[in-house]
């Protein structure tokens, strides 16, 4: 039985409320046992070879990886492009007045009170700034969130969603939210690649964003096998080989699994944005056709596609007018079949899986559970 067989089974008789057999539950099978192979923060003695080694063997993917929302889910301030365009970005709350601008060679995220300033220096960027940006500074020797991202939308910047729009008391909770050490291990393995090995933060060399080997694994031992002519496939992950249960779990581990945000406890529309949740409870989710796995729509070595017409034809690979098996080139042939959308528009995704706007994030996030929606209805959960 699934895992997330059996939270259903918990949350039906309502054990949620305890929260006593789910949590013996996780602690008895952690995140990395739901998934063969690698995952992001796994303690490991063997290391990263670079994105540049890579690309000796792999040239196509490592020249288009890098400049995926992925492969830019974090950057150095000097290296970050809403800096570039967006020379002096300020904000105000009550008596505080935020700056974040060049001075010299380095960007400084100052807040004042009108009487005292802090300035600090922004080194790491969270986010490539489709939808937003939030940077997480150094302060006191400690990590801290900053209370202000920067948007898109508004091409400036407004509260970190998470922090509340009243004036802070000090100056010091003017800066930011500090941040827990496991919280910061978390934020820094899911968005870089190599800066955490297990419970070590290694904030001294590790790759920019989400690179190869984030998702692959260290690429030393698979090198090595290579260079010296040996089988070096089975020394290196490949997320491909599995099924799309395991898939789930493999991108959950950083967007979000579907048993992640059951115990998180995150209902409504907070959960718009984990992809592998939302997917999870559509109705034609199936645990072992990849037509309906992340990769099936998303390929993590090249941009995100914009074209209708793109994610349509992964529908109509089940659903479609003569009912029959599609091969649509990105996935075995099943004999699960559909019926087509009896509207016919052929809008599949725009229709049934709505943007929906997370309240101050200003961004709509596509909805991954896919459904027929009703106008009026209530936000499914």
């Amino acid at each position: 039985m699934s895992r997330k067989k059996i939270l259903q089974i918990c949350v039906a008789l309502g054990l949620l409320i305890s929260g006593v057999t789910l949590q013996s539950f996780s602690a008895r099978q952690p995140q990395q046992m739901t998934v063969p192979g690698w995952l992001p923060n796994q303690a490991t003695e063997a290391k990263y070879v670079g994105t540049q080694v890579c690309a000796e063997c792999h040239s196509a993917k490592a020249k288009t990886q890098p400049h995926t929302h992925m492969g830019k889910a974090l950057t150095f301030a000097e290296n970050n492009e809403v800096f570039r365009i967006n020379k002096n970005l300020t904000f105000r709350n009550g008596k505080y007045s935020y700056q974040i601008a060049r001075e010299g060679n380095q960007i400084n995220y100052s807040v004042s009170d009108g009487t005292n300033t802090v300035s600090v220096p922004v080194r790491y960027c969270f986010g490539n700034g489709e939808a937003g940006q939030t940077y997480v500074l150094q302060y006191k020797n400690r990590f801290y969130e900053s209370r202000l991202s920067f948007y898109n939308d508004i091409r400036g910047l407004d509260f970190t969603m998470g922090h509340l729009p009243t004036p802070p008391a000090t100056l010091d909770e003017a800066v930011g939210r500090e941040m827990s050490s496991e919280e910061t291990r978390n934020c820094f393995g899911c968005h870089t690649t190599g800066a955490v090995n297990g419970a070590k933060f290694q904030l001294d060399n590790f790759i920019e964003g989400v690179a190869c080997e984030s998702c692959h694994g260290p690429g030393e031992k698979h090198v090595a096998a290579v260079s010296s002519g040996a089988e070096g496939q089975k020394l290196i992950f490949n997320p491909d080989r599995l099924d799309t249960e395991g898939m789930s779990n493999f991108c959950g581990a950083c967007h979000r699994s579907w048993e992640q945000v059951v115990l998180m406890g995150l209902r409504g529309v907070l959960n718009v944005r984990f992809q592998p949740y939302r997917l999870t409870n559509s109705k034609c989710y199936d645990t072992e056709d990849k037509r309906i796995s992340c990769t099936a729509c998303h390929d993590p070595h090249e941009g995100r596609k914009h074209d209708i017409a793109y994610y349509d034809a992964r529908c109509t690979a089940c659903h479609n007018p003569k009912n029959k098996s599609v091969k649509a080139g990105f996935a075995q042939e099943t004999k699960r079949l559909a019926v087509a959308c009896p509207v016919g528009k052929n809008k599949c995704s725009s229709c049934h899986m709505p943007k929906i706007e997370l309240p101050g994030s200003h961004f709509k996030f596509t909805d991954h559970q896919i459904r027929v929606v009703k106008e009026g209805e209530p936000y499914p959960n």
